[in-house]
């Protein structure tokens, strides 16, 4: 199969055309190296180093004899885009290429307006692309579970039966999104779900939860493959920053009361999930979401388990609860379905499986490029519209390169 992976430089697109790539696919990535560019923004890295996305791809095939083709360029820009589209005809496009950072959309209303921008037009040239070259193509495109909020009844996944003044309807779930990148995830829904209805593409909407984990199949055979490790108050998820808290001996940062509920999953089974979706496509003209998560755990329930794996690592873990500084409900009700992967056959890996410990060593081995002063949080939501701009500034231009 011809897979095109958008964000083929991130997280979690870089581990994925690996995966792919071994599973024996065309695989060609799209990336315009913005995440990178955000780090020089404030001054952040990634705790465990990467090397360049060339550097990767040759790795990569000195290693697999595989050959991963990369394009470097903009989403939002169409005249990159569909030249690509129109060569490469895929036959699936995993679509990763956004801004994915809450607190960096509320920073302030340059940042806002940024990620709307990004992440909305990109994903809309996608769509133009696929109906215009590659009509039969299916997009598998990363949602996220913070699209449908914290509702006080259970959350099914992407559409809900109702009846209403004796009339039955299948609708989709009210969105309740709590920043301006949930926001745009809930407009990218809206866009996809509309061109298939008009045009007959085929889409999956993959509403993931909070993704953890360093390793797959693929990485541990270079030390020069790894993906990133984010941990600062911008990109680092509450995991990630309660693990660097623990072996840089800082207190970890709960927010509020700690009650926050959301899904989670190991990095694994996020490739898992992705790989289930291509092999078992959407029909035509079919929008469907599946919610990829395989645990739920509030945020206390993450401290608490982090400071039990310290204390076997002979680390003196204490917890401190600190104002939130973001606009949400701090207990709530939780419970997500998420029922179709687990159907095509997903077989998850579980948090206190050792995959605690392991990702504790690789912070451990990179321990001396913990920068501390960017653990803590830097974005109030209720003050975003006051925010000073950063240090360094970085031009709409300049940032407008759409990849993740």
């Amino acid at each position: 199969m011809r897979i095109l992976v958008l964000g083929g430089d991130g997280y979690l697109g870089w581990p994925t055309a690996m995966q792919l790539s071994q599973r024996g696919h065309d695989v060609a990535v799209i990336d315009n190296m913005a995440r990178r560019a955000w780090d020089h923004e404030f001054g952040a890295e990634s705790l465990v180093p990467i090397c360049s996305l060339q550097e990767r791809i040759a790795v990569w095939e000195a290693v697999s004899g595989k050959h991963i083709v990369a394009h470097v360029g903009d989403l939002t820009d169409y005249t990159f885009l569909e030249p690509v589209i129109k060569e490469f005809q895929p036959e699936a496009i995993v679509h990763y290429g956004e801004q994915r950072a809450a607190p960096y959309s509320m920073i302030d209303r340059r940042h806002a307006v940024f990620t709307q921008v990004n992440n909305i037009v990109g994903n809309l040239n996608v769509l133009y692309a696929m109906a215009d070259h590659v009509p039969d193509c299916h997009l598998v495109k990363l949602g996220t579970m913070g699209e449908y909020g914290t509702p006080n009844i259970d959350i099914e996944e992407g559409f809900i039966t109702i009846t209403h003044k004796g009339r039955t309807d299948t609708l989709p779930y009210p969105k309740q999104p709590g920043s301006f990148y949930h926001l745009s995830k809930v407009h990218d829904s809206h866009n996809i779900m509309f061109c298939c209805k008009i045009w007959g593409i085929r889409a999956t909407d993959l509403n993931q939860g909070v993704v953890y984990g360093v390793d797959t199949e693929e990485i541990v055979q270079d030390e020069r493959l790894r993906t990133r490790f984010d941990y600062d108050g911008v990109f680092g998820t509450v995991l990630n920053r309660f693990l660097v808290q623990a072996v840089a001996g800082m207190p970890l940062t709960v927010y509020g009361e700690g009650g926050q509920t959301r899904g989670f999953l190991d990095v694994r089974d996020t490739l898992a999930c992705v790989e289930l979706a291509l092999l078992n496509p959407a029909e035509k003209g079919e929008y469907r979401v599946f919610n990829q998560f395989t645990e739920q755990f509030s945020v206390l329930d993450l401290a608490n388990s982090v400071k039990e794996v310290g204390k076997e690592f002979g680390l003196n873990v204490t917890i401190n609860n600190l104002p939130n500084p973001r606009v949400e409900k701090e207990a709530h009700y939780y419970n997500a379905a998420n029922t179709h992967l687990i159907d095509l056959g997903l077989q998850p890996h579980y948090l206190n499986d050792t995959l605690l410990e392991s990702v504790l060593r690789i912070v451990q081995r990179y321990q001396g490029h913990i920068k501390e002063s960017l653990i803590l949080p830097s974005v109030d939501w209720r003050s975003t519209v006051n925010q000073p701009a950063p240090d360094v500034e970085v031009t709409l231009e300049e940032q407008q390169v759409g990849a993740k």
